[in-house]
């Protein structure tokens, strides 16, 4: 399997496990708070909501554009730390996210 399409079927994998978690919000953040300059729009978003309304929707752009995609990703730390809060089970969710920073990041 392609990088691309292992890093898709990895997105497809994210969306489906945050649903059936039930940490996926049927309604988008405002403009205001997509558009925070922060890493991970920290100041504005949870990290759930910067998954599903910014990574995944940006990621899915540049797979089905042939854009590159980032050569390094390190977002499983901020998803671990980010959990901490949540009460949902998000092992699986974090195994996903570490296995798609695995995928992202190029070893040279």
């Amino acid at each position: 399997m392609d990088r691309n399409a292992r890093v898709g079927a990895l997105l497809s994998s994210i969306q489906s496990e945050m649903q059936s978690q039930q940490l996926w919000a049927e309604t988008s953040p405002s403009a205001e708070a997509l558009s925070s300059q922060q890493p991970f729009c920290v100041d504005t978003l949870m990290f759930t909501e910067w998954v599903q309304w910014l990574m995944l929707p940006r990621l899915q752009t540049m797979i089905e554009q042939n854009i590159s995609l980032p050569q390094n990703s390190n977002m499983h730390a901020m998803a671990e730390e980010a959990f901490k809060r949540i009460e949902a089970k998000t092992d699986q969710l974090l195994e996903l996210i570490k296995a798609l920073d695995d995928a992202l990041n190029v070893r040279h």
